[in-house]
């Protein structure tokens, strides 16, 4: 299905959900389109993050605090920033894709804690094979400036290392070499794996195929969800 169609399918009514997945497993891809078809708020770490700090909020200065130190943000403090995204009327109201978050059965126990009395109506975890996720790394490139991805060859920017977004300079990053990534790699799995057991044992976890074409891939996450979704009514 083209992907300028998946707005045309019939929406279902909210969802809260969170999108696991190794880096390069196109986790913030299908987050944003998950958002727009459920139209949902996309509630990323970084972004959420980012808009707290702007905003003054109570979270986001202490947060501010750490980062401009450059120490590591505590978990409380993560956790407090997600519940002041939450409490969004956007959030509270019709639900959200997390993604970045949880990432520690820690985290995920707030979350719980967070939602009640209501509950997360599915836990995505995208399957990418290793091999696959090393390739769509090491070809990955990344506006400096705003961030916009681009990988070799399929999706170059129109003027050679000029963002089209921009204007930025279009680069690898650092940690996208395979020795980097394979690290990055081996710590998900050592982190993710106690939290993929987690939320199984609630019966809240899907794993769902992410290799093949993007649409090919949120029509499974999709199907997915609204069988769920169905089966809880």
């Amino acid at each position: 299905m083209p992907s300028d169609l998946i707005g045309a399918r019939p929406v279902h009514p909210g969802a809260r959900l969170v999108v696991l997945g190794k880096q390069g497993a196109g986790k913030g891809t299908q987050a944003v389109r998950l958002s727009r078809h459920y139209v949902v708020p996309h509630v990323a770490t970084g972004d959420t993050f980012r808009a707290a700090i702007r905003s003054g909020s109570e979270f986001g200065v202490i947060a501010k605090r750490y980062l401009d130190a450059g120490d590591l943000v505590p978990d409380e403090v993560v956790i407090g920033v997600v519940k002041e995204r939450l409490t969004h009327p956007d959030a509270s109201h019709r639900g959200f894709v997390l993604d970045g978050f949880p990432r520690t059965v820690g985290q995920a126990e707030a979350l719980e804690k967070i939602l009640a009395p209501f509950s997360l109506d599915v836990v995505l975890n995208l399957d990418v094979p290793t091999e696959a996720v090393l390739t769509r790394l090491a070809s990955r490139r990344v506006c400096s400036s705003c961030g916009a991805n681009y990988s070799v060859p399929d999706k170059l920017p129109k003027v050679p290392r000029i963002c089209d977004v921009c204007g930025g300079d279009v680069v690898q990053r650092d940690d996208d070499t395979e020795a980097a990534i394979e690290r990055r790699l081996e710590l998900y799995e050592r982190e993710t794996a106690p939290l993929v057991s987690w939320y199984a044992q609630r019966k809240l976890l899907a794993t769902v195929n992410g290799t093949g074409e993007l649409d090919d891939v949120t029509d499974r996450i999709v199907d997915e969800i609204d069988r769920r979704k169905r089966e809880a009514v």
